[in-house]
């Protein structure tokens, strides 16, 4: 027994000193109650776009019922049918509602008053969330105006709601678009999370800091191999949702692929940043876990941006995995183009840029 209890201190001792394998086993189950307490699965403010054509009392009374739930948010007006449908394929509203000309009028004649709602089925929490919000104002300013008339028995509106991008919810066009951003996480930054730390366990790690290379050079030059590894990925799965899965691709294939090597050169360069700072194989996968977990959680594809508390929103727009998730799921599900996606894209430069500075720093006091 003597033998047992210094065993038992010997490895109590070791786990103690790996600070990192301690922290990461603790922070991982309290980070995930916390995330799943506080967030309200139901997606909330939902980004609506209106084309209001009667523009009278009536209409804007049935607009401030809409902004009046907590569940759409009118975050802008246009003028015309296209732009509506512009709007939601831009990823700049989910929502949309068209009230006609005639509303007002035929509300006073005691005709059935018509309105277009168009919701964006891109994302199937937020169309099911939107759908239901809006069909339930249009019910209730229904009723409410079915009960002011006298002796009418037929409903006073006629709410006509319409899914754009995958009508009939087919759970693979809604899942894959955003899983791809999702599985090259996963494999662009394990990858690349091993590059300089590879070199430092097998003692090779010197021989780059004799090279006449700059920091810049040698993070680049790191980096393009696990790029072109990753493009073989991507062009995989996108070939098996087509093929396998038959997913329509409504946008531009090669606008897609060369969106993803933005995203990709902000995966590998956070990596490459892991790389420079861990000591082993093992504290590298365990920082690498440490941006995948808020990256599958905290980008849109588990839970809906809106229904995370604001300090979470902050965190999700720095996470590059939220910003390819938009690209990839407008440009496939919704054919959008590059001046409807510029805002994302802008997005993840501005993150590549800084994570190859950090990175080549880090190589830089690495190897001095």
């Amino acid at each position: 027994m003597n033998g047992f209890w210094a065993v038992i201190r010997k490895e109590l001792k070791q786990m103690l000193r790996d600070r990192g394998t301690v922290f990461f086993a603790l922070a991982v189950p309290v980070f995930e109650l916390i995330l799943f307490g506080v967030i309200d699965m139901n997606a909330k403010h939902i980004p609506t776009a209106v084309f209001d054509q009667s523009r009278t009392q009536e209409s804007r009374l049935l607009i401030q019922r809409f902004q009046a739930t907590s569940y759409l948010d009118v975050a802008r007006y246009v003028g015309s049918r296209d732009q509506l449908t512009r709007e939601i394929i831009a990823g700049r509203a989910q929502a949309a509602v068209e009230i006609p000309p005639d509303y007002a009028r035929n509300l006073s004649l005691g005709r059935p008053a018509t309105v277009l709602v168009m919701i964006d089925g891109s994302d199937s929490s937020v169309a099911t969330q939107a759908l239901t919000a809006a069909n339930g104002v249009l019910l209730q300013e229904a009723v409410r105006k079915l009960l002011e008339s006298s002796g009418k028995r037929e409903l006073p509106l006629d709410a006509r709601p319409t899914m754009l991008f995958n009508p009939d919810m087919r759970s693979a066009n809604l899942l894959i678009p955003g899983l791809i951003a999702i599985l090259l996480t996963f494999s662009g930054t394990i990858l690349s999370a091993f590059a300089i730390v590879k070199e430092r366990e097998r003692g090779t790690l010197e021989q780059l800091m004799v090279t006449p290379v700059s920091p810049l050079a040698v993070v680049v030059g790191k980096i393009l191999p696990y790029m072109g590894l990753a493009y073989i990925e991507l062009v995989i799965v996108l070939f098996l949702m087509r093929v396998i899965f038959q997913v329509p691709i409504y946008g531009s294939l090669l606008l897609l692929m060369s969106l993803a090597s933005v995203y990709l050169l902000a995966l590998l360069s956070f990596g490459l940043l892991i790389s420079s700072r861990a000591n082993s194989q093992m504290e590298a996968m365990q920082q690498a876990m440490g941006i995948m977990l808020p990256s599958i959680l905290l980008s849109g594809y588990v839970f809906p941006i809106g229904s995370l508390p604001r300090p979470l929103q902050i965190v999700s727009s720095l996470l590059p995995a939220t910003h390819f998730i938009k690209i990839s799921r407008a440009i496939i599900i919704r054919g959008a183009t590059f001046t409807d996606l510029w805002p994302n894209v802008a997005a993840l430069l501005a993150i590549s840029t800084v994570l190859i500075a950090l990175s080549a720093r880090a190589f830089q006091k690495t190897v001095s």
